[in-house]
């Protein structure tokens, strides 16, 4: 899965999906696909990302008490 970097833009790919959608992990590992060479991975915070399409994250993968303010 693909996600973007909010600041610059950049793509980068999730390496384990399970810790994106976990709201307890504040990080994913992923991969910045900048160039044509593979980057190594390594660790991005899950508030720095959004979809490629421009959409926020679901707060249920970012915050562990998100039923608690409905």
């Amino acid at each position: 899965m693909l996600l973007k970097d909010k600041q610059n833009g950049t793509l980068i790919e999730v390496l384990d999906i399970t810790t994106l959608i976990n709201p307890i992990a504040e990080e994913i590992r992923g991969s910045i696909q900048n160039g044509e060479e593979e980057q190594p991975p390594e660790d991005i915070a899950k508030a720095k990302l959004i979809f490629p399409s421009g959409e926020k994250l679901p707060r249920c993968w970012l915050d562990v008490n998100y039923q608690k303010s409905l």
